[in-house]
């Protein structure tokens, strides 16, 4: 990795002169500017951290990464995250990635080179990549970041018991909304209610479950659900557990359209327990992420770092509201 030193040796000037260019000190002559802009160009150097993070009072300030802000749940751990580093005098800086790879990456480069505290990433995808050269604590919450260390609900868990709570219920035609299953998230809500499910089956045998792949949003709970509804009554689920509440939301949305009574007809549920879910008529079953505890566990995690720390998941909590009801037999 290239060094400071190394600029003035290409550009043929002194350190000095390197920090003031890259300082935007406006004495320094133009041509002088060009070659140690050339300099770092070429040698791919990226303005180091520690000084520069002191002269700009970016020590107390901590990173946080999100795949879209637009999404409720986001919001909301955004701001319980915010809360929690208030009280140790830190402020948040947040980084939008768009449901993007690449961009997820950019932005936590941008991050490092201001040298923050520590940088908190929920991250687009789990998929493995290098780990970043920095000092910088990176911890990941909700969704792994490479093979860093996790801050999770336990979501397995939580699906499973939405699963014992329809059959409870005497649901036993169930259709699963399943999340992206390139993230964590996705594939442990899955394999939780799968799991759970499968276990049921050996009390009833008459238990079924069908499976439907989505996204976080929305529309995508709306289309699946369309393509759900469109069976023969007689034939049609009784129960659509969803993998996340906006999903769920879709699914409302779309029995509202189709005239199908929601519990009556079908009993619907989600999971993260957004502010929306309990404001939706009828208000939604979902399990309840222990958002200020995610928080709390995260910032601590920032402040405590060490390599390899083990990954932490905590336990939630089922909120049982008028989207779900008894099966119609």
């Amino acid at each position: 990795m290239a060094t400071i030193k190394d600029v003035a040796a290409t550009a043929g000037v002194s350190v000095g002169t390197v920090s003031k260019v890259l300082s935007g000190d406006p004495t320094v002559k133009p041509a002088l500017q060009t070659r140690v802009r050339d300099a770092v160009t070429q040698l791919g150097y990226r303005p180091n951290l520690a000084a520069r993070a002191l002269r700009t009072n970016m020590v107390n300030v901590i990173g946080l990464v999100v795949p879209d802000i637009s999404n409720p749940y986001f919001a909301q751990l955004a701001k319980a995250i915010e809360t929690e580093a208030a009280v140790r005098d830190h402020m948040v800086m947040l980084a939008n990635s768009h449901d993007d790879k690449p961009t997820e990456h950019r932005q936590i480069m941008a991050l490092l080179d201001r040298t923050p505290r520590g940088i908190i990433v929920c991250a687009v995808s789990d998929e493995v990549s290098d780990r970043y050269v920095t000092d910088t604590a990176i911890v990941s919450v909700d969704r792994r970041l490479s093979d860093y260390s996790l801050i999770s609900t336990d979501h397995a868990e939580g699906s499973a018991q939405i699963a014992d709570h329809l059959f409870g219920l005497g649901h036993r035609r169930i259709a699963y909304i399943a999340g992206p299953q390139d993230t964590f998230v996705g594939r442990a809500r899955l394999a939780g209610f799968q799991s759970r499910i499968d276990a049921l089956r050996q009390r009833d045998p008459a238990v079924e479950l069908t499976i439907h792949n989505g996204h976080f949003g929305y529309q995508s709970g709306e289309d699946i659900a369309r393509t759900i509804f469109a069976a023969p009554a007689a034939q049609r689920v009784t129960a659509i557990a969803a993998a996340n509440d906006q999903l769920a939301i879709g699914v409302l949305r779309c029995a509202r359209d189709l005239q199908i009574e929601v519990p009556a007809q079908v009993s619907v549920t989600g999971f993260d327990d957004i502010d929306l879910a309990s404001l939706v008529v009828p208000r939604l079953t979902s399990f309840q992420q222990p958002m200020d505890q995610l928080a709390k566990r995260s910032i601590a995690a920032i402040f405590d770092c060490k390599a390899g720390s083990a990954d932490v998941l905590l336990q939630g909590t089922l909120m049982v509201r008028s989207s779900s009801g008894a099966a119609q037999i």
